[in-house]
């Protein structure tokens, strides 16, 4: 965890983002890290899990983190925690709380919030297009027959 911790501080001094870091370990090993970059990369979505975790299944060669443990300085925004319910890892450690972050200006309340409302009361507006178009994709890959599952 401490390893986590040491590149959110590095990530916040060094002016390459937020004050988050994460590491992805197997076997004890480190196998992938990440520190944010949202604001060097000019990449909304450069937060520390998503970083290591891309990291780690670069360095695995696989899209999913089976037997691995993902420590992450505070606890998961909730893009980060979507990445890693995809990713699969076995457990996942967080050291500062949602609550810590949102005291020091990182409140993702808002999209908790978005996510539980139906599609036509959120903030960004939100049209259905072409849904039948995008249905036949699907037939698509369900008769796909050397289609690799995830």
């Amino acid at each position: 965890m401490q390893k986590a911790i040491d590149l959110a501080k590095k990530s916040m001094e060094s002016g390459q983002g937020g004050p988050f870091g994460a590491i992805v370990v197997k076997d004890g090993e480190i196998i992938g890290k990440g520190s944010n970059r949202v604001t060097s990369d000019n990449d909304p979505t450069a937060h520390a899990e998503i970083s290591a975790i891309r990291d780690a299944c670069k360095n695995l060669k696989s899209f999913q983190l089976d037997g691995c443990d993902i420590y992450t300085s505070c606890e998961p925004c909730p893009m980060c925690l979507g990445a890693i319910y995809w990713a699969r890892p076995k457990t996942v450690y967080f050291a500062a709380t949602k609550d810590d972050a949102a005291d020091a200006g990182f409140d993702d309340e808002f999209i908790y919030e978005e996510i539980e409302k139906p599609v036509d009361k959120r903030k960004i507006p939100m049209e259905q297009l072409l849904r039948n178009k995008a249905q036949l994709v699907f037939t698509g890959w369900k008769k796909k027959e050397d289609k690799i599952e995830y």
